[in-house]
């Protein structure tokens, strides 16, 4: 419904004639690229103030606690975050002034590169070495999910892996190696906080735990 919705409002925002693009008059063979491209770097900026701003990061922290890395890690994002990366989202949609099918293209990327990178999965060094000069592999998400602070806070990209080297947020490998590091967060390991019930109230239970993965 969400992915809709960003769609429905790029449609609205035509309709009344708002956006940057639409203020520059640029063609839509030139603005739906541009837009996939600006959108993806929205995210990521997103993404990384999710992990600066303490309040932001109780929240995003719930996709950090799983102690396992796989596709359904993915999805595994609170109610509360969703809503407000919406809203992140379909501002910057007005503000582009982004074409329709530019967010659909944008929303199908976004949803399939991230159950990509998410992936429990092992390519050739050969093939991941050339994917990832363009989109984020397993290999160079997982370290973002280390229970290593540093490790933590690099390779925010979901879908283009250029972000992360252009703002110096790029880690090739843990430290410790693919198989050597540990995932997760270390306050989160106790399979009674992973139940449903204490992922979703997690960030509003004023406990002393990790406020933030940032120095």
């Amino acid at each position: 419904m969400f992915p809709a919705g960003a769609v429905g409002t790029a449609l609205w925002a035509e309709a009344q004639g708002l956006g940057l693009f639409r203020l520059m008059g640029v063609p839509a063979w030139a603005a739906i690229p541009v837009a996939v491209v600006l959108l993806d770097l929205a995210i990521w900026a997103q993404h990384r103030v999710f992990h600066a701003v303490p309040v932001l990061w109780r929240l995003h922290r719930m996709h950090h606690a799983d102690t396992g890395f796989d596709v359904t890690t993915g999805l595994r994002f609170h109610p509360v975050e969703i809503v407000l990366s919406m809203v992140i989202k379909i501002a910057v949609v007005v503000a582009l002034g982004a074409p329709a099918v530019a967010v659909l293209v944008f929303e199908v990327l976004l949803n399939a590169t991230s159950m990509f990178s998410h992936g429990n999965v092992r390519l050739p060094a050969w093939l991941d070495a050339a994917l990832r000069r363009v989109i984020v592999t397993p290999d160079m998400h997982r370290v973002h999910h280390s229970a290593i602070r540093e490790e933590t806070n690099s390779n925010f990209g979901f879908c283009l892996s250029v972000w992360d080297r252009w703002f110096g947020t790029y880690r090739p490998e843990p430290a410790l190696g693919q198989l050597g590091f540990t995932i997760g967060i270390d306050e989160f390991r106790d399979p009674g906080e992973l139940r449903l019930d204490r992922l979703l109230t997690q960030p509003f239970r004023d406990e002393k735990r990790r406020a933030q993965p940032a120095e």
